[in-house]
């Protein structure tokens, strides 16, 4: 990463340049005021999916869900758990994919949940099914290498 990280408000979308170093610090939006980060996945929709997915330096895990999957719902705690460990080296997002259709399709949603990694506004790493939180962690490691 370079001494300045470009990140995207998950509130506003605005993108807010903050100093490597100065991550972990709960830097908060230029624009809305808002924190950059809540150590809790940010629910994404269709019209704020490109500004915060897929813009910004940082790598962002999309968790592709449905509240009618059993798997899903059991998955939720360990994402969640998993942004509390990994923000604000890694972007944590949920995208409901009965709320937002389209981008089901965009992307090929063929199962669920799926897990896709982003960096610089493309895809990195795709998986499909619910993981232990061990798994979470060697997926996220192996894909940012």
């Amino acid at each position: 990463m370079s001494a300045t990280a470009n990140v995207p408000c998950p509130h506003c979308g605005a993108l807010n340049r903050v100093p490597a170093e100065r991550l972990g610090e709960r830097p908060s939006c230029g624009r809305c005021k808002q924190s950059l980060f809540d150590g809790r996945p940010v629910e994404l929709d269709t019209a704020h999916f490109d500004a915060v997915a897929l813009r910004g330096d940082l790598p962002v895990l999309v968790d592709f869900w449905a509240t009618w999957c059993g798997p899903c719902r059991s998955f939720a705690p360990v994402f969640a758990d998993a942004a509390r460990q990994w923000e604000p080296r890694v972007r944590f997002a949920k995208v409901d994919t009965d709320a937002q259709p389209a981008l089901a399709q965009r992307y090929g949603i063929r199962s669920i949940p799926t897990l896709m990694l982003f960096r610089g506004g493309r895809e990195i790493a795709r998986q499909a099914g619910a993981l232990p939180p061990a798994q979470l962690r060697q997926f996220i490691e192996s894909a940012l290498r």
